[in-house]
């Protein structure tokens, strides 16, 4: 994989991560006003980005696994830090929508 494709691949982790990401706090102000179940759609369309980022990165390690070399772009690695901090923002947020539950 060249580093153009590299990059374009981060860029489509990025976005499907990003999209996740505005879920995921739209679902917060969600549960702050008290709509649980608005909340939890969210958060479900935010897993479902998720998935999409993942078959992304997994492409990507199938290549790599093929034996592929892997130009890496500071895009690419920015796809990661991304997706990571995305899935770590919805264990979060499922434990704040629940608590917010639990104090109405």
């Amino acid at each position: 994989m060249n580093r153009e494709e590299a990059t374009l691949l981060g860029f489509e982790i990025v976005a499907y991560a990003g999209d996740a990401r505005s879920k995921l706090l739209e679902a917060l102000n969600a549960a702050q006003a008290g709509e649980y179940d608005r909340a939890e759609e969210l958060v479900a369309a935010a897993d479902d980005c998720i998935v999409d980022a993942h078959k992304a990165q997994t492409s990507l390690l199938a290549k790599e696994a093929q034996g592929d070399d892997i130009e890496l772009s500071v895009t690419l690695m920015h796809g990661q830090d991304h997706l990571m901090t995305t899935i770590l923002l919805k264990d979060l947020m499922k434990h704040l929508i629940e608590l917010y539950k639990r104090g109405s």
